[in-house]
C-alpha cells in the first residue's frame, strides 16, 4: 500500500508574524520556517502505518522553490521513503494546490493521500476536501484516529459532544488533526540518512495544471488592539454592562 503525504513550509508556529509596512502581505523575509504542524502529524501517521506493516511506501510532496528541500528532508528523516518537490514560487490558492496534488495522485496512484487539516498560515482548511472532490474519492477530515482494514480506511474525528467515525473505500483522502498522534523527535542519524533518499523535482508546467486564481490578496493588517478589562463590583453591574456596553441580550 502506498501513501502520499502533502506537506507545506510555513513560518515556525512559535514565531509571531507581522504584516509588511505596506500591508501587501505577511513579512516572512527573516523568519524561521518549518513544516506545517498538522502536516507533521500526517507524516507521523504514515510512518506509524508503515511500521505496523500496513504501508509499503511513503512519498512526501510539497510545492515551492529549492528552499522547501528542508521540509522534505524533515519528512524523509521521519521515515518517508522519497520526496517530490513541485517547483514554483507563486503563492497558490487552495484550489490550485489541490489541482497540483491531484496531478501527483494520478501520477503516483496512492491508496491513501494524507495531509494536515489546515495550514497555520492561510488557515483555510479546504485543500484536502478540494482534492477529494477533484479526485472523486472519499474523504475523512480532521482525523483523530485512522485504521486500515483490507481495502478500507476507518477514520474517527472529534465532534461536538462525542466522536464521529466514517468508513472509506480506498483510495481516499484523509486530513490530520493534532489529536491524531505525537510526532517523533528527529535523530541525527535519521537526518543524515535523509540526505541520501531520493528527492525528485517536477515543474508545474510538466504537470499540465492551470494554477491561475480568481482570488486576490487585498491587504494584511494586525487586529485592532483589545480594550482593557473592567472590574465590576457585583453580578448586576456585570449584567448591565453586557446589556448596554456589549449590547448582548440576556
Amino acid at each position: 500500500m502506498k501513501v502520499v503525504v502533502s506537506i507545506k513550509r510555513v513560518v515556525d508556529h512559535n514565531i509571531r508574524v507581522r504584516p509588511k509596512a505596506d500591508g501587501s502581505d505577511v513579512d516572512t523575509a527573516t523568519l524561521k520556517m518549518s513544516i506545517n504542524p498538522f502536516d507533521e502529524h500526517a507524516v507521523e501517521e504514515a510512518v506509524r502505518l508503515k511500521e505496523a506493516g500496513l504501508v509499503s511506501e511513503i512519498v512526501a510532496v510539497t510545492i515551492g522553490n529549492a528552499q522547501h528541500h528542508d521540509v522534505l528532508r524533515h519528512a524523509l528523516a521521519m521515515g518517508a521513503d522519497r520526496a517530490i518537490l513541485i517547483d514554483g514560487d507563486a503563492e497558490l490558492s487552495s484550489r490550485a494546490t489541490a489541482k497540483l496534488l491531484l496531478a501527483i495522485a494520478k501520477r503516483e496512484q496512492p491508496d491513501l493521500f494524507l495531509l494536515g487539516k489546515q495550514a497555520i498560515d492561510a488557515d483555510a482548511a479546504e485543500t484536502g476536501q478540494m482534492l477529494a472532490a477533484l479526485w472523486n474519492v472519499g474523504q475523512g477530515t480532521f482525523a483523530s484516529k485512522i485504521t486500515l482494514n483490507d481495502n478500507q480506511a476507518v477514520v474517527t474525528r472529534e465532534v461536538d459532544g462525542g466522536q464521529e467515525t466514517v468508513e472509506l473505500a480506498l483510495p481516499a483522502v484523509v486530513t490530520a488533526d493534532l489529536r491524531l498522534n505525537e510526532p517523533r523527535y528527529l535523530k541525527l542519524p535519521n537526518l543524515m540518512q535523509a540526505k541520501k533518499k531520493p528527492l525528485e523535482t517536477l515543474a508545474i508546467a510538466d504537470l499540465g495544471v492551470d494554477t491561475s486564481s480568481q482570488l486576490q490578496l487585498v491587504k494584511v493588517e494586525e487586529p485592532p488592539a483589545r480594550s482593557p478589562g473592567v472590574k465590576v463590583a457585583n453580578v448586576q453591574e456585570l449584567i448591565d454592562k453586557l446589556r448596554h456596553d456589549a449590547r448582548i441580550s440576556l
